[in-house]
């Protein structure tokens, strides 16, 4: 009888477990900022190098720093009590809300924050409209951005959770022109534009489905990733390409280990020549090529506040996906060789990457990146030519020391020839032509650094300054590849961008934004003055600058 109580009461217990897994999305910055800054000063534990977080990752964690809350600042604990607004249906409570049209005991609809809650023994539910509009300006014109739409969360038991996004966009620009392509060289997010007649429109959908448990969780999504630790755009994945489908998977079995995989549905923008549709008139309608990756990331945590992390990735184009990239602990390479060399066929396209993160001094977090493409350990001899076409990334944050609420970021970003290329246009590391990684590309470097101060809570004052270098343009011309990696990185400064700002951000209540950025940039295009070789792409001075601007 002891024996059967004990199991019910374990039973008991798992069921119990509460366990939701909805992404928040990578675009609220304020709260992966101050979660950063809770792990910086030691508050919370955090593996940064995979983001998005879940949204009940972040509510626990808000309720750790409120259980140690003599730690926190008066600044911080202001900060502390208004996300905990924001997250408080994942701790199982209706937020409260600074107006509402209905107020009851499973129902809240709120104007202040705007929007909608449920809640009872089996479903929580939240549905909030989203609606806003950027203006940009200087002495060329002006841009204006507009976007409607809402989103929903719901989670149904204790261990599954359901989500969506529609935001549809509207931007009137001058000239033609758009902030975002993929090949202009800034950090502003990639879009799928609807056609090329409707200027800047476009819509953004996410959402997905997402069974989670204590130590894991699986779902079907489609969203943005980012991998890699960074403050100013990751060399490994930035997030900044259009959202893609995708299977991921969650394994955190012990405190040391933590497991990050998903199998994605990219867009190659390659046409299949084989693959059509018969339209109207006979008319053959061309359907993309197949483009999918798989990718993991191994941490772990050998001391607290020290996470190595290590992963590797492959993009490959098969008629359908392939069983092999499913397996979520595989080294794709070796795979890829095993299923594409018997017919003396070329590779898939697979890459490497490693990210480590220190938390160990007080208030400052230590990080470094390395995005590897290919790696022939011969050419890190110093007298060999040839590069390995890898991207390298290090950087550091300083928070609320010497003085409160003040931080210093600095990071380094250097990215090798023909990385993140490819011979074959359907297996470049990109998605929508938009890279995956560094929002440079190959043959690039930048230096970032940014003073931010927090006077009070909900607003965020940053003085930045950041300084890029694009060099010279190659194609990934297979014939004449070992001449084109021996060249020196950056031979010729074809295109330079020297810039400075202030940006302001104020929430007003949650999600509600007044936003107020200063820049000042001096962007400049330069003509190789070098002999040009086979497979590098020339450019007038004038050319490099509207290509990359």
């Amino acid at each position: 009888m002891k024996k059967i109580i004990l199991v019910f009461i374990v039973a008991t217990l798992i069921v119990q477990v509460v366990a939701q897994d909805i992404p928040q999305y990578i675009s609220y910055t304020r709260i992966y900022d101050f979660i950063d800054e809770l792990a910086n000063d030691g508050v919370i534990d955090l593996n940064s190098v995979v983001k998005p977080y879940s949204r009940m990752f972040i509510a626990e964690s808000l309720e750790t720093a409120q259980a140690q809350s003599q730690k926190l600042n008066k600044r911080q604990r202001s900060e502390l009590a208004f996300f905990l607004r924001e997250y408080a249906l994942e701790l199982d409570e209706l937020p409260d809300a600074d107006l509402t049209l209905l107020d009851t005991r499973r129902a809240k609809i709120a104007l202040v924050q705007p929007a909608a809650h449920y809640r009872d023994e089996n479903f929580r539910a939240r549905i909030t409209p989203l609606l806003g509009m950027h203006i940009w300006k200087n002495g060329k014109g002006a841009i204006t951005k507009r976007w409607f739409g809402a989103e929903f969360q719901g989670m149904i038991g204790k261990n599954l959770s359901i989500y969506g996004s529609l935001r549809d966009n509207s931007m009137t620009e001058f000239d033609y022109n758009r902030l975002s392509e993929p090949n202009y060289l800034n950090d502003q997010p990639g879009y799928q534009y609807k056609d090329a007649s409707y200027g800047g429109d476009y819509s953004d959908s996410r959402g997905g489905i997402k069974y989670a448990w204590k130590t894991g969780s699986v779902g079907l999504i489609k969203d943005n990733v980012v991998w890699g630790d960074n403050y100013h755009g990751s060399n490994i994945m930035s997030g900044r390409v259009p959202s893609f489908p995708m299977l991921t998977l969650n394994l955190k079995p012990a405190k040391w280990f933590e497991l990050n995989y998903f199998h994605g549905w990219l867009v190659s923008n390659i046409k299949d020549s084989t693959y059509y549709y018969i339209g109207q008139n006979n008319k053959e309608e061309y359907r993309m090529a197949n483009k999918f990756i798989a990718a993991n990331m191994f941490t772990f945590t050998p001391i607290r506040n020290l996470n190595l992390s290590i992963g590797n990735s492959i993009i490959y184009g098969e008629r359908s996906p392939h069983p092999a990239y499913f397996i979520p602990i595989a080294f794709y390479k070796s795979i890829d060789h095993t299923l594409t060399k018997g017919l003396g066929t070329e590779n898939q396209n697979s890459q490497v990457f490693f990210n480590l993160s220190s938390r160990n001094i007080n208030h400052l977090h230590l990080f470094a990146s390395v995005f590897a493409d290919e790696v022939n350990f011969s050419r890190f001899n110093p007298k060999e030519k040839e590069n390995n076409p890898i991207s390298y990334k290090i950087g550091a944050n300083l928070t609320n020391f010497p003085i409160e609420n003040l931080s210093l970021i600095g990071e380094f970003t250097h990215t090798n020839i023909i990385n993140y290329k490819h011979k074959i246009p359907a297996l470049t590391w990109a998605s929508n032509k938009y890279n995956l990684g560094h929002y440079l590309g190959d043959n690039s470097q930048e230096l970032y650094f940014a003073l931010s101060y927090k006077p009070i809570r909900g607003l965020d004052l940053k003085l930045w300054y950041n300084n890029a270098k694009k060099g010279n343009e190659y194609d990934y011309l297979q014939s004449n590849i070992l001449a084109i990696i021996s060249e020196p990185v950056m031979k010729d400064i074809i295109w330079k961008n020297n810039a400075f700002g202030l940006n302001a951000v104020y929430e007003v209540f949650n999600n509600g934004y007044a936003i107020v950025n200063i820049e000042n940039s001096n962007i400049q295009g330069f003509e190789p003055t070098s002999e040009a070789i086979a497979g590098e792409v020339r450019m007038t001075a004038e050319e490099a600058l509207s290509y990359y601007t």
